[in-house]
């Protein structure tokens, strides 16, 4: 079971629909599926768009969480290596999850949410780990409860994070977000899409884990400029990103429709992981705070972007997906 306005149950598969009836855009949330936002449509000048790629069966819970829609990932996005955390001098048994024995991409993706706020074209989940799942305590160092908010308009989804720590022990931590986003964009050639990365740097992998390498791209303005999805092969963690003022931006644009996808985010994040899943219907453009595996780099004195939350202590994300 979930749970459903003012905090009380709703079945886990119930979806929530978020519209904005002046411009047609509307949206749907699964609070039982880790509040994943598994819809978003725009309607413009050449009608409904479908931005996000969810796979046959996902909304009745019957697919990988992290396959879908927009896994939120949290406390720790990306792999860690091994399924040991080792924190302050105690160590914290995870579960494998990537196939290779190492575990990914932190728990609330994986839980039911509680739904704190509905309204027309908004809607607002929280996961306590106390409250929610107390298990979850002996898996990580402390407490904590991530808010998300998730509102349309105007051929635009935000979402707005909060994370906290209500502990009165320390909180290592990091976000991600793993949007999948659909190619082509009304066009018929994925293909010809052209993907446009604000990225100059890349972490070294060694079986997809980070080294604490961090390497310059040979060619940053050729990720800049933009590639045509049918070159591009990834699983990788970039950084170095490019801000303009308080926003990095990348995107998406279909030549034969004419559209484009933005995905922009704050400077809360620092990484940009990019994922072309085999079955290449999609794009993985995610945006992390933290290097995977920070917690390790973190103990071998790499900046890696961890965030240690002490009591009260909180922190705000937010993006944005735009059609243009």
């Amino acid at each position: 079971m979930g749970l459903g306005r003012n905090g009380t149950c709703m079945a886990t598969h119930e979806t929530i629909s978020l519209s904005d009836p002046e411009s047609g855009t509307s949206a749907q949330v699964i609070p039982g599926l880790g509040f994943n936002c598994v819809q978003f449509r725009a309607n413009d000048a050449c009608g409904n768009l479908e931005v996000l790629w969810s796979e046959p069966g996902f909304t009745a819970g019957a697919r990988r969480a992290s396959g879908s829609g927009i896994p939120l990932l949290f406390p720790f996005p990306g792999r860690i290596a091994g399924t040991v955390l080792h924190w302050d001098g105690k160590d914290y048994v995870l579960d494998a999850g990537d196939g290779q024995g190492n575990a990914i991409h932190g728990f609330v993706h994986e839980r039911s949410w509680r739904v704190l706020r509905r309204e027309t074209s908004l809607v607002v989940g929280q996961f306590h780990a106390s409250r929610d799942d107390a298990a979850i305590l002996e898996k990580w160092p402390a407490d904590f409860r991530i808010t998300a908010t998730y509102e349309v308009g105007d051929n635009r989804l935000s979402l707005t994070i909060l994370l906290e720590n209500p502990d009165d022990r320390e909180l290592p931590c990091g976000f991600g977000a793993h949007p999948y986003f659909r190619v082509p964009l009304g066009g018929v050639a994925a293909e010809k899409c052209r993907v446009r990365l604000p990225v100059a740097s890349s972490w070294e992998l060694v079986d997809m884990n980070a080294t604490g390498r961090l390497l310059p791209l040979e060619d940053a303005a050729r990720y800049q400029r933009g590639q045509e999805f049918g070159s591009m092969r990834y699983d990788n963690v970039f950084s170095g990103l490019v801000f303009s003022g308080a926003e990095c931006c990348a995107s998406i644009e279909d030549p034969e429709s004419g559209r484009r996808v933005v995905l922009s985010f704050d400077r809360a994040f620092r990484e940009c992981v990019v994922y072309t899943p085999p079955h290449r219907g999609a794009i993985c453009i995610e945006p992390y705070t933290c290097v995977p595996d920070a917690f390790r780099l973190t103990r071998q004195g790499i900046d890696a972007g961890l965030r240690v939350l002490g009591l009260g202590e909180s922190f705000a994300a937010r993006l944005e997906i735009s059609v243009l």
